[in-house]
């Protein structure tokens, strides 16, 4: 592999206990994960495995208790300013419209007010919301706000996109209207992706390479997949491919035991 755009070298991430400060829980433990530039990897696992404190870890959000985050072969020292971060919930602030939401960005860098609604406009339109820039988030269906989300995401043009299960709440018709739409931008753009999703067809779907994650605590790496279908591909038409249904059997085969572990342990709490 390249350089890689985004390396998440030997992590481990232990939390202090609140009831006993001697006592720990270590979510991340030895974890190395690296995504070259331009290449789409998502991330699954069991529920509450770890998934988003390592994507956290990249966006430089969260200091691993040790281990090195590396960007394009710089060592992270703080927030990581070539990186777009897509949440799982609605980020948009609820006193800005469509547009004013996607500008936020670019206001906090100092772009002049004309480029920046310039470019908002133009993104507005490449995700499907040009004319509706100044609705309001409450204003929006949950899709939009995705939508709206995406451009707010990708008006930097970050050189890394992390994305955190960005589509989990969405119906199943917007979500795969939503996720062809990013690989659309991305099949444009080329960026390095880190996408974190509970939805192994997702992950098939959208992806260059899967990597799977034990059931915590302690969650590492335990299965590595390469997507060899071709591009360009429709998540919904791709699901038919023979060797999507290949792919999707020989990664559940390892994480169906990961799964049962982390559904185990959540009855115990």
């Amino acid at each position: 592999m390249a350089e890689a755009a985004l390396l998440l070298d030997d992590i481990t991430c232990t939390f202090a206990s609140r009831d006993d400060a001697s006592k720990g829980y270590t979510a991340v433990k030895n974890s190395t994960l690296a995504i070259a530039p331009g290449e789409f990897v998502s991330v699954v696992g069991p529920t509450g495995c770890g998934k988003s404190t390592l994507l956290n870890v990249g966006a430089g959000l969260l200091e691993p208790t040790s281990g090195q985050v590396k960007v394009f072969g710089e060592p992270l020292k703080g927030i990581n300013k070539r990186a777009g971060y897509m949440f799982q919930g609605d980020a948009l602030l609820p006193w800005r419209s469509a547009l004013d939401n996607v500008t936020a960005g670019l206001e906090f860098a100092g772009v002049p007010k004309d480029e920046a609604d310039r470019r908002a406009n133009e993104w507005l339109k490449r995700v499907g919301l040009g004319g509706f820039g100044n609705r309001y988030p409450h204003q929006m269906s949950g899709g939009m706000r995705k939508r709206a989300m995406l451009a707010q995401t990708l008006i930097r043009d970050p050189d890394i996109i992390l994305m955190d299960e960005p589509f989990s709440a969405l119906d199943i018709q917007t979500r795969q209207l939503m996720e062809n739409e990013v690989l659309d931008i991305w099949m444009a753009q080329r960026k390095a992706v880190l996408f974190i999703t509970h939805d192994l067809d997702e992950a098939i779907a959208m992806s260059d390479r899967v990597i799977v994650l034990s059931a915590g605590p302690a969650t590492h790496p335990i299965g590595e997949f390469e997507i060899d279908i071709p591009r360009p591909r429709d998540v919904a038409e791709v699901r038919n491919d023979a060797r999507f249904v290949e792919l999707h059997k020989a990664i559940w085969d390892v994480l169906r035991e990961e799964v049962l572990k982390g559904y185990a342990q959540q009855k115990r709490v």
